[in-house]
């Protein structure tokens, strides 16, 4: 029979090389500057719930440097950003009405 309320604090496990498997959803956030030329763009942003990464602003690479022309800096967007090849990468953006 299994105990209840086992003690599993010691059990050792690394999740430090787990990858992301929740599905990543919008997130709310403000265009800070634009790097069209190098398909980067500074946001700042929310939560991040799917990475647990908390508000704050960063650069972002984009999937596709035409998304750049959907947005103005100080604009208020929601965006998609995963993780790809070691990079984190804007790969929807979206002006919020």
């Amino acid at each position: 029979m299994a105990q209840a309320g086992a003690d599993h604090s010691k059990m050792g496990m690394d999740h430090s090389k787990m990858t992301m498997t929740a599905t990543p959803g919008m997130t709310d956030g403000e265009i800070r500057k634009i790097d069209k030329e190098n398909g980067k763009v500074t946001i700042k942003h929310g939560e991040i719930k799917h990475m647990d990464m908390p508000p704050m602003s960063m650069v972002f690479n984009v999937k596709d440097k035409a998304m750049l022309d959907k947005v103005q800096v100080g604009e208020k967007i929601q965006f998609i950003v995963i993780q790809d090849a070691g990079k984190m990468v804007v790969t929807d953006i979206k002006a919020m009405k």
